[in-house]
């Protein structure tokens, strides 16, 4: 069973970032050192449970998803969410990103599946944006629901891992 968490975001735009700091804080708990905004995490793939923190989806991560069982897409919500953490999953389709240079997660495992024969399974993980302006730190709410989100992937990622080793 192999997982791939991909953060997205720019983490100089304070809770845009916010996909780094749930990347960093499964990374400690996974024993692996902590990414920076320079850094994506690229060169430490090939375990059992991966991450990457990107500042965008590109076609090229095709090729590495078709190499996962599961993967996890973090990304800030737009204020307008009613909820701190939410979560849904991702069936690969050819969707249009809204902005032309990037892409969306189920087109990402669209590309997979049709370029690699294989599209992991696909979970969207929204944390609640509030603060988008200029800065790295995160605004005190969305950085209150880190927590909650990482908990949230490692529950999940463990009930992954459990049925795999039982069937």
């Amino acid at each position: 069973m192999r997982t791939l968490v991909i953060g997205y975001g720019n983490a100089s735009r304070r809770d845009d970032g916010v996909g780094l700091a749930v990347v960093n804080a499964l990374r400690l708990h996974w024993g692996q050192p902590a990414l920076t905004p320079l850094t994506d995490g690229g060169e430490d793939l090939g375990s059992a449970r991966d991450s990457l923190f990107l500042q965008q989806l590109t076609p090229e991560l095709a090729a590495t998803l078709a190499q996962y069982d599961l993967v996890f897409f973090v990304d800030a919500s737009l204020p307008a969410a009613t909820e701190p953490v939410q979560w849904e999953r991702v069936e690969p389709a050819y969707q249009m990103g809204a902005i032309s240079h990037h892409m969306e997660p189920a087109t990402l495992l669209a590309l997979a599946r049709q370029l690699y024969g294989h599209a992991p399974e696909g979970v969207l993980v929204s944390v609640h944006g509030h603060d988008f302006d200029f800065g790295d730190e995160l605004s005190p709410r969305t950085a209150a629901a880190v927590p909650d989100a990482v908990q949230w992937i490692e529950q999940f990622v463990v009930e992954r891992e459990n049925v795999k080793r039982e069937t």
